[in-house]
């Protein structure tokens, strides 16, 4: 019986990663099983599936604490906390999200077959495939916002058969050899007794139905691929591995199951200017030795605006000041960051004469007593080498 994999080891985590890691981490697991990249390849395709379960989960922080309490019992609506619902009152070895079907699997792998994960109905709804694209965006359209007009191919339902892939005019027939179940069964005798066991129909595949008169379309597949332009609204306050999540907008499904989802994966462009971490920004500003001296009313950009900021006299090299809500918009709750100024004193290099002969006389002026880092320096140095 296979059982669902541990959400932090599907994404190559340790228990406690923080929001980056888990980020960083699906963004490289995506990537690295996405269909795109593996076509045809059906176990890649339902660990992409497995990577995108496993981030939808930890990348909430509601379920995340949940899932790191009580593990997939604490996220799965169908689990039971130990005698409730599904079988979680007998140790947890029927959890509840596998049911009887997992009961089945268990004897299907002890008998040869029977009741194992292959051979279950295909005829019924099934969700369809999961798309994720990668999507560029200014700094400032990651901060505020932005509508995107996304370009993807993927499949979609077919326009002349409706998804149905018969031809029009004809319709799914019933498959004679399972009577529509997709299973066909089978009696064998075993030294313990004699055992029913169950196969998919290999002439409809197991989908219970077959198509005499296929479109010729889309060949009888009820899809096709295209190419196809999708208006995404990106969130104020999205940040590099950002993703945006739109329910429907994969590709179709199959006998009436919902359509997959698109994932956006979201990469930020670096600004001029500024710097990033979290919803805080960094910025460093150029002031000369007489603003840093005397004080003064610099201008700070901000990502809006222009700010003035008084800095106060004697203000020291890479001295930060914190401008509060001049950041960035968390993309959960709104709340802005800060911005934080750091100074920077600019020490002129070219002179003329005239320019130097200042320079001396300011310093003869200020004596040593208007350093005082610099006076306290030599103080300690004076006491090291008595």
């Amino acid at each position: 019986m296979a059982e669902k994999r541990d959400y932090y080891e599907v994404l190559g985590l340790q228990k406690g990663a923080s929001e980056d890691e888990i980020k960083k981490a699906f963004r490289k697991m995506a990537m690295k099983y996405h269909p795109d990249r593996n076509p045809g390849d059906k176990d890649a395709e339902e660990k992409f599936k497995e990577v995108n379960e496993a981030y939808s989960i930890l990348s909430d922080p509601d379920k995340k604490n949940k899932y790191d309490r009580f593990g997939h019992a604490g996220v799965d609506p169908n689990a039971g906390f130990g005698g409730g619902a599904g079988f979680g009152g007998f140790g947890g070895g029927f959890s509840g999200t596998g049911g009887f079907e997992d009961i089945f699997d268990m004897f299907g792998g002890m008998f040869g077959g029977g009741y194992g994960q292959n051979t279950r109905r295909r005829n019924g709804p099934m969700k369809g495939r999961d798309v994720q694209k990668a999507v560029t965006v200014t700094f400032e359209e990651a901060a505020f916002g932005v509508k995107k007009q996304i370009k993807l191919n993927k499949y979609v339902e077919c326009s002349t058969c409706h998804g149905s892939g018969a031809a029009p005019g004809t319709s799914k027939k019933t498959c004679p050899h399972c009577n529509g179940s997709g299973q066909v069964y089978t009696t064998q005798r075993t030294p313990l007794g004699q055992f029913q066991s169950v196969s998919t129909c290999q002439h409809c595949g197991g989908m219970g139905e077959i198509i005499e008169t296929p479109c010729e379309t889309c060949g009888g597949t009820g899809r096709v691929r295209k190419d196809v332009t999708i208006s995404v609204d990106i969130p104020a306050g999205v940040d590099n591995d950002s993703v945006v999540s739109i329910k429907g907008q994969g590709e179709p499904g199959t006998n009436g199951g919902p359509a997959g989802d698109l994932y956006i994966v979201i990469s930020v462009k670096p600004h001029k200017l500024f710097n990033r971490r979290g919803n805080d920004l960094y910025l460093d500003i150029p002031i000369t030795f007489a603003q840093a001296s005397l004080g003064d009313d610099i201008t700070v950009p901000t990502l809006s605006e222009k700010v003035t900021y008084k800095i106060p006299a004697g203000t020291q090299p890479d001295t930060t000041f914190r401008l509060k809500g001049k950041g960035i918009a968390n993309v959960r709750t709104g709340r802005p960051g800060d911005l934080y100024v750091k100074v920077k004193l600019e020490i002129p290099t070219k002179l003329s004469g005239k320019q130097k002969k200042a320079i001396e006389e300011m310093n003869k002026a200020l004596g040593a007593e208007c350093y005082q880092k610099k006076k306290g320096f030599a103080e300690t140095v004076k006491e090291l080498f008595k």
